[in-house]
């Protein structure tokens, strides 16, 4: 008996120390996900469901534009969701605020192969409240 209590009290300890799903807070503001990973944005849950444009001009290269990047994005707030376009360009309206793609990685180089060798991240912050 006291064996079955030895191996049980880890287990009740450790559910007792469960925290509930909360959002957690970036230290530098930006909420980061990759392709269709669901992230927390200060307010709104984003999740980046396709790349519409990577266009980005490349570390290694010299470039007249910059470039942008477009993403096809849900975004949840609260009882409904909808499906938008964003771009690293500019900011969208969002309920009282504002959602910007700050954010792509990795970095792009020339001389690869079109789009990028390593998983897409994408960061995302909100400005407003809901």
């Amino acid at each position: 008996m006291r064996t079955l209590a030895l191996l049980i009290a880890p287990l009740m300890l450790g559910a007792c120390a469960t925290i509930p799903d909360a959002p957690a807070e970036p230290e530098d503001g930006i909420a980061r996900a990759g392709l269709n990973q669901r992230v927390y944005v200060d307010g709104p849950y984003v999740t980046a469901l396709a790349v519409l444009e990577d266009s980005r001009c490349p570390m290694n290269a010299r470039c007249v534009w910059a470039g942008r990047t477009r993403l096809t994005i849900k975004i949840d707030l609260g009882s409904r969701s909808e499906t938008r376009v964003i771009s690293s360009e500019e900011p969208i309206q969002v309920a009282d605020g504002t959602l910007s793609l700050v954010e792509v990685q990795p970095d792009l180089m020339a001389g690869e192969q079109a789009g990028p060798a390593k998983p897409y991240r994408f960061g995302f912050t909100f400005a407003g409240g809901i």
